[in-house]
């Protein structure tokens, strides 16, 4: 049993995504062979950190291999790494406001506006926004129906005030229920390197300097934010799609500002 045997067994038996397919693909390009031994797995390894890769991108690759292995019936594995717990980056309150009371004149930067509240006020991931079309939306309900990964869908809700943005959107774009709510001239999908560069261009040009996983900090800045103003982290869970919550508490490790002002209310010597 090879790498073509486990690939048709997942995408028939298991019925995952084309994406995940590649990422298997991807994966077991760093083994040398079928039926590695220990030692070539550990050299697997090396050669991945010496490549540059970090912990997560190696553990990543790690989980692939693994799953093969198990599949194939090998008592072999590899050690996930240790990953440092770093608190991702996020949009301060000043750059949030200055992205939300932006005024765009034109045509597509008011697409790319729009984008820019969808992802602030669901916290989706950039895949789900840019896969979403116009029949998914529920305005009467302010809900919209967002395909996951793994083919899993949600359920989100989003604002009033999203919601007055998207009906204008749709109606001066004249869309239709097929159409996809952020696409290019031609009805197609945008390209996620495109819209970072638009995002990027867009922070630069209001004035400071783009986080770091520019897109993604979309993503952690609703999370915290959540917290931050009385969001349960059960509730958040279902919001950002997560299978486990271990998963969401890497997403909303809080600032230390909020730790502070958590102390400052809880002290024994504040009373």
């Amino acid at each position: 049993m090879g790498f073509s045997e486990f690939l048709r067994a997942r995408r028939y038996l298991q019925n995952v995504t084309p994406a995940t397919l590649e990422w298997y693909e991807n994966s077991f390009r760093w083994l040398p062979c079928e039926a590695p031994t220990q030692k070539q797995l550990d050299e697997v390894v090396i050669r991945m950190r010496e490549k540059g890769l970090r912990a997560s991108g190696c553990n990543c690759v790690i989980r692939a291999i693994n799953a093969y292995l198990k599949w194939s019936g090998s008592l072999l594995k590899i050690r996930p790494l240790k990953e440092p717990q770093l608190v991702l980056p996020t949009f301060t309150e000043k750059q949030i406001k200055m992205l939300v009371t932006w005024k765009p004149k034109d045509k597509y930067p008011r697409r790319l506006h729009l984008l820019v509240l969808f992802l602030l006020d669901t916290g989706c991931r950039i895949s789900e926004a840019l896969t979403l079309r116009v029949r998914d939306i529920d305005l009467d309900n302010l809900l919209v129906i967002l395909d996951g990964k793994g083919r899993k869908q949600r359920v989100v809700p989003f604002s009033f005030e999203l919601r007055k943005r998207l009906f204008r959107y749709v109606a001066v774009m004249k869309l239709k229920p097929d159409n996809l709510l952020f696409s290019n001239r031609s009805h197609t999908q945008l390209g996620r390197r495109n819209v970072l560069r638009d995002v990027k261009l867009l922070c630069c040009a209001l004035g400071f300097a783009p986080p770091a996983r520019t897109l993604h900090a979309f993503r952690h800045t609703f999370a915290v934010n959540y917290l931050r103003r009385g969001g349960s982290v059960f509730h958040l869970q279902k919001v950002l799609g997560h299978s486990t919550l271990d998963m969401t508490r890497r997403y909303a490790n809080l600032t230390t500002v909020d730790i502070q002002a958590m102390h400052e209310r809880v002290s024994l010597l504040s009373i």
